[in-house]
This record gives C-alpha cells, sequence and structure tokens, in this order.
C-alpha cells in the first residue's frame, strides 16, 4: 500500500474509532523540524465563555528533532488559573520530498498543576502535497493517568487542507474528532518574514461543532515566533 492510499485509510477509518475526552480543538502540527531553530509559542482557544492559553519555548536539538515546553492556564468566569505543565518533542522520521508522504512522530507529557493527573500521548504525523494543496493529519494515542481520575486510553484525530496561496496568507479548513465530538471550519495562516531567519507565524480559526457534544463555536488563535 501506496504511503498516500495508507493516509486516506486512516483519514476514512480513525474518526469511526476515536474516542477521547480531551477537547475536540487544538492545533494541527506538521512533521517538519528546522535546524538551529529557537521559538517562543502563544495560542488560545475560546468555546462556549472559557479560554485556554499555552505560552511555550522551543529549541531544535538537532536536524530532526524538536522539543518544546508549555504552561497552560484557563480563563473561567473571568479568572485566569495555571492548569498544567506540559513537554513535547517532535521527531522528523523522514526527509521532505524523499516519499510521496512525509511523516513524524509527537510526545507529549502533561502533568495537571493542582493534583496527581498525568497525561502521555503519542501522535502520528502525516503531511502529503499536491500542487499547492497541502493535506494533513495527526492520529493521536493518549493516556491518562492519577488519583483523581479513571485510567484509560484515548485517541483523536485532527486534519488539515491547506492552499498555499501566498507565504503571507494560506486559507485551509481542518476537522477534528474526538468523544467531545467533532468539529469542523476554516483557517487563515502565514508567515511574516523578518531580518535574517526570524519570522513570524499566525494562525486564526473559527471551528464549528458538527454535533450536540463539541462546542457550536471554538475560536483557535496561534502565534509563533521563530529565530
Amino acid at each position: 500500500m501506496t504511503s498516500l492510499k495508507k493516509l486516506i485509510f486512516i483519514a476514512a477509518f480513525i474518526p469511526v474509532m476515536v474516542f477521547a475526552d480531551g477537547g475536540a480543538v487544538d492545533k494541527v502540527y506538521h512533521p517538519y523540524v528546522q535546524p538551529l531553530e529557537n521559538e517562543f509559542e502563544w495560542r488560545m482557544l475560546s468555546a462556549d465563555g472559557d479560554q485556554t492559553y499555552r505560552l511555550g519555548i522551543g529549541k531544535s536539538l538537532s536536524d530532526r528533532l524538536f522539543v518544546e515546553g508549555y504552561i497552560i492556564a484557563k480563563d473561567k468566569n473571568n479568572h485566569l488559573k495555571l492548569e498544567a505543565y506540559e513537554l513535547e518533542a517532535k521527531w522528523q522520521l523522514t526527509e521532505q520530498g524523499e516519499y510521496s508522504a512525509d511523516w513524524g512522530l509527537l510526545f507529549e507529557l502533561e502533568k495537571v498543576q493542582n493534583d496527581d493527573t498525568w497525561e502521555a500521548s503519542t501522535g502520528l504525523l502525516v503531511e502529503k502535497e499536491w500542487g499547492k494543496w497541502v493535506g494533513t493529519a495527526n492520529i493521536n494515542l493518549i493516556y491518562e493517568w492519577g488519583p483523581e481520575i479513571k485510567d484509560e486510553l484515548e485517541s483523536s484525530l485532527a486534519t488539515q487542507l491547506r492552499y498555499r496561496y501566498k507565504s503571507y496568507l494560506e486559507p485551509a479548513i481542518e476537522f477534528y474528532s474526538s468523544e467531545n465530538g467533532k468539529a469542523l471550519g476554516p483557517v487563515l495562516m502565514g508567515d511574516v518574514r523578518l531580518t535574517g531567519a526570524k519570522r513570524i507565524h499566525w494562525e486564526v480559526g473559527a471551528i464549528l461543532g458538527l454535533d450536540s457534544k463539541a462546542p457550536s463555536n471554538t475560536w483557535r488563535l496561534l502565534t509563533e515566533y521563530e529565530f
């Protein structure tokens, strides 16, 4: 089976088996690592009057491995509270264009602030280009454990279809699926080039719930300063 056929098979099959209880909407990751890159990231999700914020700092350890640490806070009823810490590692498996699709892995470990709850996840990152169109899929397995929750294995899916119009403006559509529902919506993104290798990457999305489990609308905002 070719890489493209595998990607189509996975994208078609996983939504049927998804049973994660995490939020339906987050971020679509791409399987690439830029050598010698440093990054500051700010991310916000807003749904049903609640906001979740992530502030991260990351660094490439090699041309295949990128690590990033986050602090996660939530704003409920105008009260901002630190919720969790997270460590993330992205491993690029193949060179870009080496095969019909590009592959990577994502590893995450999260610790909740006020109790001994942990979450570990492994994600398969797949990306395929068709001219100016780019398709990306993130397929994640998540395990949660701790004295305050029932230990469980979960899964989730995030996909993106993006059109490379200009480097500073790329329209896309994203689909998310988890036990908290299915969601679909448009996203705009782009890069603002600065001096040298510095740039600002931005994303703005309005993701609409497709069923009663998902929020009716989730705003997704992201800014990355890469240097």
